[in-house]
Formats: C-alpha cells, structure tokens, sequence
C-alpha cells in the first residue's frame, strides 16, 4: 500500500474584509493529507480509500469551522465526495494539539475514471463569511488490476444412470436333491421342473461367465463319513451341465466358461438355514438343537447328541434330505445394446424416425455422451426431455446451451437464456449441485458474478471430479470480483488445470499481494496457452509490484506482441509508473 502525504501550497487571493478566515487560509499550506491508498485502486466495482488530514496547531480560531472538500474530476465530470469538516468547537485543544481525523470515502467505478484526479480544496468559514483555498490533487487515477479477471464458465453434466461395462446377472436354479449316501443324478431329477429350467437355460446359450455348484451333506453318519459325497454331487451337476453343452453345440463357447465347485463337509449353516424354516417342531424344540451346536464339540459328537432329542426322527425324515444337495448358481452377462446401435438409434429417436421407446431414459442419457458433437448431444438430450419427467435430460440440454455459448460467443446472450429455461426445469424437479453449477456458469454468462458465486456455493460441496474442478474456477473468478482475493486462490488451485484458471489464480494472488507466487501461476498459465496476451501482462503487473524492471520490461514486451492493444492499456496504466520514463519500458511497447 503507497501513502502519499501532501503539504498544502496555497495560491490565490483573499479578501482584505477581516483577519481570520485569511489567516486560516494562510495556514491551510501547512495541513498534511494522506490518500491511503495511492494511486487509488478499484475493486468489487468500487474505489475505496481513506483520507487522513492533519491541521497546524492553532489553526482553528474560536467559532471557525475548517472544511476539507474533495472531488474525484474525470474527463468533464466530476464527483463531489462527503466534506471533512473541522469544528473549533469539536476541538478545544486546537492551540496545542493538531486537529485530526481520518475518513473513509468509497463511490462507485465507472470505466471513465481510470483517468482522472481526486483533488481537494480547503473552506475556512465563521458565521456567513467563508474563504476558500485553490484546488489541489492529492491523488491521480485508479489502479485497475482487479478488473484484468476473465469471466469462467463450465457445463456440469449429470450422470447418466446407465452402465455401459459388463454386468453379470445371477441365475439360481434350485437345488438337486440325492439320496442318501450317494452321489448319482437321478433322472427324476433331471426330468423335474428344476432340471427342465437347467436344460432351457443351457439351450439357450446365454452368455456365461462363471457356474457355481455347492455340494452339501446331511450330517447323519452316512452322509458325514464319506467326504467324497459332497464334491462328488457338485461333480454330477458339472457333468450334467457340459454334456447338455455338447448336446446343444457349444463349441468353444464352452471354454470360457469357468466352473467353480464348492464342496461344504461337516459344517452346521445349511442345517440352521433348514431348521428355521422348518414348521414340524416348535421354536422351543429348534433351540435344544442350536443350544448343542452352540455349545461346542466335535461334528460328530454333536449329532450323537441330536439323536437323544425326541424331536430327532422328525427333523430326520423332513429336514436332513434337504441337506443332501448340489446347489447351481450361474452368473450370465446381461444382454445390452453396444454403443453404435445405442447412438444410431437416439440419432433416429431425435429425428423422429423412431419411438422414443426403443432405448431406455438411461439409454437415451448416455447416447448423449456417445458423441462429440453439441448440435447432436442438444438434440439427444432434447428428445430426453420429451420421453419423460427427468431433471438429468433438462439439466444436460442446459449444460449442452452453455457449452455452445462458449463456443459461440456471438450468440451467448441467447444461449444463455435457453440453457436458463432447461435449469429452472430441472431444479423445479431436483435443485441438484449439478443445476446449480450450471445456473452459476448462466449468471456468469449474464455478467452477474454476484449470482455466480452464490449458486457456485451452493453446488461446490456437492459435486466430485470434473465438475467439482470446473466449478471451482466459476467460483474463482466470482470471487475475484466480490474482492474475496484469499478464497479465490483457493478456489482456483481446486480448479480444473487450464490457462483461464492459472490465469485467474495469478492475479488473485496479485490482489492479494503474493507476488512471486503469482509469477509462478501466470508462468503456468502460458505453458497452457502461449497466445494468452493477458498472462504475461499480468507477470508485468507482479514484477512491478515486486520492483524488478527486468520482468515488468521481458513480460510487457511478450504481451503487446501477441496482443498489440495491451500496449495502450500499458501505458495509462498506474502499476507501471515508476517505469514508464524508462528507456526499456518505452522500447518494449513501441
């Protein structure tokens, strides 16, 4: 921050009428005011600053009042500002201590007052009779840095819903039963309706991936003695399943699929599975065989003590054969559109050559990205809107406006307002993050940053990836104009890695005086985009600021070369002033 501190020469003639407003004026040469800052700087569409002004000592006599006045005169305008005005009354001390005081002032930016003076004048007054003193400038024009920011927008897509990688689907048959003590499959089983659903589902050779067959036994000595009858059934199905392949000409098909067996041998979770839902015996009596599982023991000893129950000829008629199975889990792939037929057939839906019912709302979404094309993404999403209530498809139209309104930016205004309709539709349905950080990136484009921040708010914490970054930098760029500079670097080192981004971080790290980082930032920002004019302008503005003539001269020089109406901007502007009669500032922007 400069102060500039001006002592008052006063010029000009006074009337002979009386002594004391003469002499004050007199005096007035020797009041201090200092400008805080100096040149004056714009930020959030305002110029603040504050103006300190000092009085000599004895100065204010009984019953004068001193009033400082100060305009801000630009072109053939000019601004009047509040007065300062000095009371002898307010100050009884007057003849011994400085009158003081310190006021801040703040009136609206307009782009015509970059150039121009903020000049102040000093009346000395008692009763009717006032004496003025000539005018002065204490500060020349307003430093514009913050207005350097560029405008960032981002089109937010919603998530489809559809998956488009492979999917398996589990298909259950229900479980074969065998006999006690062996392992064949009987052909009764093989006739039921179970084994009938096995042989269409083979028949229809779906794609398969994997087939789980889980053998089991009934815990009775039989069964528990032969460890071989629970693989040995999981086997029977195996084989089962790839002579029907063969019978129904699989071919290599057959190959990719992968048969797991899972033999289950003395182990107590089917019979619990069996018994709870088993209706023969009551919960009382379930619990006496729960109670000896429960309570430890060999397997062996366990069902030793089963047969001590008086329920055990029941549960061994009714629930052990149950238990004597081969269960079949098939896990297939789940039938789906490829991509080319999903983006021939939205093309076709979109042009009306075919029902919107052909492809699924989720189908539909996801042609949507199948494309680059905006012209054709409109038109996919705009046929999602019509197929029903989905605030996805409204959402994504809007986002698709918003990218061709940055693309075209001939025609944003219009854009913007069709991506508007397409959100205020989509919130009325889910005021999701997404519809918010495409209503920000809308504001934005309507030149509202005020709007932009508050939507973007909003939206940030709800959002992952690339739409968290890209609405980050519209939050970024809104914050630079609020002059909120510290949550602006913030944002921007959040946001997606691009030139306009660095570039946006550069100069918040400017307004909030991390020079040597801002270098960095802008530095980033050209490895992006060589042709960005505005970056090195901007490493021009933090090598003044820095005070290193070098950088200042070598930046300006790379930005009037690609953007040759920065020299015009360079030269009215205050952060160079210190380098501007200089023999190397003059040679880089000639």
């Amino acid at each position: 921050m400069r102060k500039v501190v001006y002592s008052f020469l006063v010029v000009g003639a006074f009337s002979l009428a009386g002594c004391t407003l003469p002499k004050m004026v007199k005096m007035a040469k020797e009041q201090q005011l200092t400008v805080t800052p100096n040149p004056l700087e714009v930020h959030k569409d305002t110029v603040a600053y504050e103006l300190a002004a000092n009085l000599p000592v004895k100065m204010l006599k009984k019953g004068t009042t001193y009033t400082v006045n100060s305009f801000y005169k630009y072109g053939e305008q000019e601004l009047a500002l509040d007065p300062i005005p000095f009371k002898a009354e307010d100050y009884p001390n007057a003849a011994k201590e400085q009158p003081r005081v310190t006021k801040s002032f703040a009136f609206p930016y307009q782009p015509a007052m970059k150039v121009g003076t903020l000049e102040v004048e000093g009346v000395a007054a008692k009763g009717s009779k006032s004496k003025a003193t000539a005018r002065m400038p204490i500060a020349t024009g307003v430093i514009t840095t913050s207005k350097l920011v560029k405008p960032v927008y981002f089109a937010a897509y919603a998530g489809h819903g559809y998956n488009n990688q492979e999917e398996l689907v589990p298909v259950v048959i229900p479980d074969f039963i065998f006999e006690q003590g062996r392992s064949v499959l009987r052909t009764s089983e093989i006739k039921s309706p179970k084994g009938k659903q096995l042989d269409a589902f083979i028949a229809s050779k779906n794609a398969t991936r994997t087939v789980t067959i889980t053998g089991t036994h009934s815990p009775e000595g039989a069964e528990r003695i032969n460890s071989k009858l629970s693989p040995e059934r999981a086997a029977a199905i195996e084989k089962f399943y790839r002579a029907e392949m063969k019978k129904y000409d699989y071919k290599g098909k057959a190959d990719s699929i992968q048969f797991i067996l899972k033999p289950v041998i003395q182990d107590w979770a089917n019979f619990k599975v069996e018994l709870e839902k088993y209706t023969g015996i009551t919960s009382e009596e379930k619990a006496e065989y729960l109670n000896i599982i429960n309570g430890g023991g060999t397997f062996e000893d366990q069902e030793k003590q089963f047969k001590s129950l008086k329920t055990y000829k029941k549960v061994f008629k009714d629930v052990y054969p149950k238990l004597r199975t081969a269960k079949t889990e098939i896990l297939v792939v789940k039938e789906k559109k490829t991509d080319a037929e999903i983006s021939v057939l939205a093309k076709q839906i979109a042009q009306g050559s075919t029902s919107a019912d052909t492809l699924s709302q989720e189908e539909l979404l996801y042609a949507g990205t199948l494309t680059p094309s905006l012209e054709e993404k409109a038109a996919i999403y705009e046929a999602a809107t019509k197929k029903g209530t989905s605030w996805v498809a409204h959402n994504n139209l809007g986002a698709v406006y918003i990218a061709q309104a940055i693309e075209n930016s001939s025609n944003a205004a219009a854009l913007a307002d069709k991506a508007q309709a397409q959100l205020d539709l989509a919130s009325k349905i889910n005021d999701a993050p997404e519809v918010q950080a495409n209503l920000a990136s809308v504001a934005a484009l309507k030149g509202n940053a005020y709007a932009a921040y508050t939507h973007a708010a909003k939206a940030a914490g709800g959002l992952t990836g690339d739409n968290a970054a890209g609405i980050n930098g519209v939050k970024g760029y809104a914050e630079i104009v609020k002059a909120q500079y510290a949550a602006a670097v913030s944002s921007e080192s959040n946001a997606t890695d691009n030139a306009d981004n660095l570039f946006n971080k550069g100069l918040a790290q400017v307004l909030n005086k991390d020079y040597q980082n801002a270098l960095t930032s802008f530095k980033e920002a050209t490895n992006k985009n060589s042709n960005l004019a505005i970056a090195y302008y901007g490493a021009a503005v933090a090598s003044a600021r820095l005070n290193q003539a070098d950088g200042v001269v070598s930046n300006l020089t790379s930005a009037v070369k690609i953007d040759p109406a920065l020299k015009e901007a360079a030269l009215s502007d205050l952060e160079f002033t210190k380098f501007a009669a200089t023999e190397p500032f003059r040679n880089a922007l000639k």
